[in-house]
């Protein structure tokens, strides 16, 4: 089968999946192999082909920080699919907490007055501007908003919580300006996926403790929010499935080498000692991935304090679902919801 799935690939490396995505829904059921089904959840076929020609591919081991920022590069690009057309797309630098910090600001075709500032994800080591650019430029044109991709400090350079601080301060740079970057400044949201929605939870708890102004909304995109505690999916998805259990380790190890900080809600948001007054949230969450119960869990202890909480649970979904944008089917449904319930809240009207 790997054989008949080499011939299919092509030279898929490098590119995109278009050689793949083009086959018959039928043939690349038979490729992905037989159903995977954990925890009354079944993997999503499409995704699970994916997971396969991932394992064809060279290895991405993380020998280095360096090599390992280049994979995820590389692995952003096959996943990409076509980046969408805009009707603009701008640099610019925004505020950190210590300097100035690259950005992009994507405006799409049909643009209400909502703005959306986004963290990438990448463990708080890996990720830019460059890896997010088609799951940002999707994003703006398919909720109607503009999207502000913030550039934040990376670790292990800088490490805890230095990321958390450029967020902050990037957040209300953003709102100082609304009026320049075309939004209404009671409709800037903050969100990310991964280390970007952990960022973007931390955004939201500490507008709140030091007085500043709150983001409309937070979009936490299967957010890690927990680097202290392991919960049964850590366990069951800890292998085979895109995020590793070493990847968490490494990433965890490379932003708070210091086990004694991990507990602090600027590194874990999750130990917040009052949840209550957040910006509503929308928490999407994905049945394979092993960050899914700490996910799950945030979302919950965000209900009890009496926060508005949309709880988007893809069950046939893995970690990283929102950036493979091309393969389509289940994957893009999911992708189109969390843009739906953001368009709601964000471009209303």
């Amino acid at each position: 089968m790997d054989t008949l799935l080499r011939t299919a690939l092509g030279t898929v490396q490098g590119s995109a999946l278009k050689p793949v995505t083009v086959l018959p829904a039928i043939v690349r059921r038979r490729l992905a192999g037989a159903p995977i089904q954990i925890d009354g959840n079944v993997l999503d076929p499409d995704l699970q082909l994916l997971l396969r020609i991932e394992r064809l591919l060279p290895s991405t081991m993380k020998s280095s920080v360096p090599a390992a920022r280049a994979n995820l590069l590389a692995m952003s690009h096959l996943v990409a699919g076509h980046p969408r057309e805009l009707q603009r797309v701008t640099e610019l630098t925004v505020r950190g907490a210590d300097g100035q910090l690259g950005a992009r600001l994507y405006v799409p075709r049909s643009a209400g007055r909502g703005l959306l500032v986004f963290f990438h994800g990448g463990g708080w080591v890996l990720g830019d501007l460059e890896s997010h650019d088609a799951y940002c430029r999707d994003l703006a044109e398919e909720a109607g908003i503009r999207i502000l991709s913030v550039e934040y400090r990376l670790a292990p350079e800088a490490e805890a919580p230095v990321a958390a601080e450029d967020a902050i301060a990037a957040f209300s740079w953003a709102v100082e300006h609304a009026e320049d970057l075309g939004v209404d400044p009671a409709l800037v949201g903050v969100g990310g996926d991964s280390a970007g929605g952990n960022l973007s939870a931390v955004v939201a708890q500490q507008c709140v403790l030091r007085g500043l102004p709150a983001p409309a909304l937070q979009v936490l995109i299967y957010p890690a929010v927990d680097l202290v505690g392991r919960r049964p999916s850590r366990d069951l998805f800890g292998a085979g499935f895109f995020l590793t259990e070493d990847d968490i380790n490494w990433y965890r190890d490379h932003y708070v080498p210091d086990p004694a900080a991990r507990s602090d809600p600027m590194v874990s948001p999750i130990f917040g000692k009052d949840l209550s007054g957040l910006a509503p949230a929308i928490v999407a969450t994905a049945g394979f991935d092993p960050l899914r119960d700490e996910g799950n869990e945030y979302a919950s202890l965000l209900a009890d304090a009496g926060v508005e909480v949309t709880h988007i649970c893809e069950p046939g979904m893995v970690h990283g679902y929102a950036n493979i944008l091309a393969i389509g089917g289940e994957t893009r449904a999911a992708q189109l919801r969390i843009a739906q319930h953001i368009r709601s809240v964000l471009n209303p009207g």
